[in-house]
């Protein structure tokens, strides 16, 4: 009989944005493939999926509802492997899995960036930490996907049976390449911008974490140094209507395009000059990665997510969470170095195809499937 995986996230996209080679790498090994999360999308390479109306923030009544649903969802299945994302699918998942978990069953976690973190707030100690070092004890695996992260698990012995760190999801550097020159030329006429304007992007959904003001602000302070400048932002959330709002309001409007929510993101990027992120908190973020895989350089805010991409003078530079200034002197420093520009890009489109490929991570992942199914005992090991 074929063995059944169950994947649960907060949201159903996160498996579309993320997962789809492990998901791919499942059902080419045979795998019945259900997936639990809240959204109706459908996903490829899956078998059956159920809604589950997971709610980001922790105390609403839908995560009652959630837990309930997958109490009754585990009962009735008899799966080999339950693999689960995010913080509140997370622990919602785990907390059921105790309750009905079948005895040969793995359940393993993937902390895609602890909510509490060096610098994060008191609160979320006080909230996070207990419940995730709790539920380590009901965790045949945890993965972590940066450093600090993985050193919190094993420092303060959360009793994972294993603890792993791996390197992200990995990103498709087939899609997410540079352009050539004229590639950059026809793709900016495409999409309505000239050849020699200064292209910036960021690709983030408009939330208070990603801090898109901060870059809002530092176009007033770049726009009359550099008039043919473009800060390009791509994605949606509660706060897109906010930001336009701030852009006028600063008099930048003409200088920032909201790109919304887009699906061709591969094209965007590369056609860009540069990176940007101003986020506070972040666990390895994807969005940087593609960048990074496009041969763009990086400018982005310091937090653990980003040191772990992002090298000093290497390919981008790290400021201070709303040092609009020293933000500023870094993009026109590098926008005004052709050279330095295309330095830090090549580093890191290098960095990305030797570490955090999706067929690199893919590598990590099917060792860690093979090893607990495997069943050969507790281990730990880090990232390459």
């Amino acid at each position: 009989m074929a063995k059944k995986v169950l994947f649960t996230a907060t949201v159903d996209y996160h498996f579309l944005v993320f997962h789809l080679p492990i998901l791919r790498w499942f059902k080419d090994q045979g795998w019945i493939i259900h997936i639990a999360a809240n959204g109706h999308l459908t996903i490829p390479y899956v078998d059956r999926k159920y809604d589950i109306p997971f709610e980001r923030m922790p105390l609403k009544w839908n995560n009652v509802k959630a837990y309930q649903k997958l109490k009754s969802l585990l009962e009735e299945e008899n799966y080999d492997l339950i693999h689960t994302h995010t913080p509140i699918g997370g622990v919602l998942t785990r907390l059921a899995s105790m309750q009905y978990k079948k005895t040969p069953t793995k359940v393993i976690y993937t902390a895609h960036g602890f909510h509490f973190c060096k610098g994060a707030p008191l609160s979320n100690w006080l909230l996070y930490y207990p419940v995730e070092k709790f539920l380590a004890r009901h965790t045949d695996c945890l993965i972590t996907i940066n450093e600090e992260d993985y050193r919190i698990a094993t420092s303060r012995n959360f009793k994972a049976t294993r603890i792993h760190w791996v390197n992200g999801v990995g990103v498709d550097t087939k899609a997410f390449k540079p352009m050539s020159s004229t590639e950059k030329r026809v793709m900016r006429a495409k999409f309505g911008y000239q050849s020699n304007q200064k292209l910036m992007i960021y690709t983030a959904e408009f939330n208070k974490n990603k801090n898109h003001q901060m870059l809002i602000n530092v176009l007033r302070f770049l726009k009359e140094d550099r008039p043919n400048i473009k800060l390009l932002l791509a994605g949606d959330g509660p706060l897109l209507e906010q930001c336009r709002n701030y852009a006028k309001r600063l008099g930048v409007a003409s200088e920032v395009d909201f790109l919304g929510y887009r699906n061709d993101i591969s094209k965007i990027v590369p056609m860009c000059d540069l990176a940007l992120s101003s986020s506070y908190r972040e666990g390895l973020p994807v969005n940087i990665m593609e960048t990074m895989a496009c041969g763009l350089p990086v400018i982005a805010t310091r937090n653990r997510g980003h040191v772990e991409l992002i090298k000093e003078d290497e390919n981008g530079y790290l400021v201070g969470c709303n040092d609009t200034k020293a933000m500023g002197e870094r993009i026109k420093q590098i926008l005004n170095d052709s050279d330095l520009q295309l330095r830090l890009g090549q580093s890191g489109r290098k960095m990305i195809e030797n570490k955090y490929s999706t067929v690199s991570t893919l590598m990590q992942y099917k060792r860690i499937y093979e090893g607990i199914m495997r069943s050969d005992g507790g281990i730990e090991w880090k990232a390459q």
